[in-house]
């Protein structure tokens, strides 16, 4: 089912959550476990993050590292695992940098084929390593352009012209959103503007980057409908557990901890941070759910053992 059927089909908000494939040659029994883990919590789809062969972050002990290796292979599988073994709608994320519109393509039809009907379209983190146009294959630069290219395949329009066979495909299309602007843009009105091309190329609806003060994500969907956005935004939300994160966060994803939160993890003891981190997002969680967002979506990796915590306390 497409995230914007489960979304339009639900009674009360959603939970929903993003996982990221085992490293290069890694085992998968772990990553399958953290499934099984967050699947008692009955999630309407699970996103897998995709990694070109540049950028990739990981939650070590030190905090959130943001590496350049080569390509994390797993994406396509695990969607394959999670939407047959686990019956959970699969969110593959496709990447503007690092890949070809011709490999994106392929990528495509492989996932019309196991019948995957989610899609996150994101630029992805620039490279100087980034593939540039040669021998007439061609490269998306920005995310409106691959939102564009996932659009004309939905309406059986595909980079080899008269394809006889060719029948449309039929994915939803997500995007993603900066409550707190990207840190590229010289403002949020003018991300906005930005993220309103997203939805004119095709896109249905908006996850948000994580934060850590609802206000700003009130404050964002408040400008987004002023500047005509109608598309459902579902906030993203990641529980601090460690006190390295309060500078890997803000490194590697350009947003903002409140300094009471802060406050709160630098008096604690190490190993109650995570109980003050699951605190806080709980407090969050409770008023999103109060305002009547139509989802939550949780970054979770590979470490399930946050979420748990939260959840415990979101039933007392």
């Amino acid at each position: 089912m497409k995230v914007i059927e489960h979304l339009a089909r639900a009674k009360q908000p959603l939970i929903s959550f993003e996982i990221i494939p085992p490293k290069r040659g890694g085992d998968i029994k772990s990553l399958l476990q953290t499934v099984d883990d967050i699947s008692k919590f009955n999630p309407p789809f699970i996103d897998i993050t995709s990694h070109a062969a540049e950028v990739i972050y990981e939650e070590t002990p030190q905090g959130i590292k943001r590496k350049v290796k080569r390509k994390r292979p797993g994406t396509l599988g695990i969607c394959a695992l999670i939407q047959n073994k686990y019956n959970i709608d699969a969110v593959p994320h496709v990447l503007c940098e690092g890949f070809t519109r011709e490999e994106t393509e392929d990528f495509l039809i492989e996932l019309q084929y196991l019948e995957i009907d989610n899609i996150l379209a994101l630029r992805g983190d620039t490279s100087e390593n980034k593939k540039s146009q040669r021998n007439n294959r061609t490269i998306n630069r920005y995310a409106d352009d691959l939102v564009a290219q996932i659009d004309k395949m939905n309406h059986g329009v595909y980079l080899e012209e008269n394809l006889l066979d060719a029948r449309p495909s039929n994915f939803c299309i997500g995007v993603g959103a900066y409550p707190e602007k990207h840190f590229e843009a010289p403002n949020l009105e003018y991300d906005i503007e930005y993220l309103k091309k997203k939805i004119k190329a095709g896109a249905e609806y908006i996850v948000t980057q994580m934060f850590f003060d609802n206000a700003v994500y009130f404050k964002f969907v408040e400008k987004c409908r002023e500047h005509g956005i109608t598309a459902p935004i579902i906030p993203g939300l990641k529980i601090v557990s460690s006190k390295k994160q309060l500078v890997s966060i803000p490194k590697n994803f350009h947003v903002d901890i409140p300094a009471e939160l802060t406050g709160e993890i630098m008096e604690s003891k190490n190993e109650h941070v995570l109980e003050v981190g699951a605190d806080w997002t709980h407090r969050q969680f409770n008023e999103l759910l109060s305002a009547g967002v139509p989802a939550i979506h949780f970054y979770i990796l590979q470490d399930s053992k946050p979420i748990n915590l939260l959840m415990q306390k979101a039933r007392m």
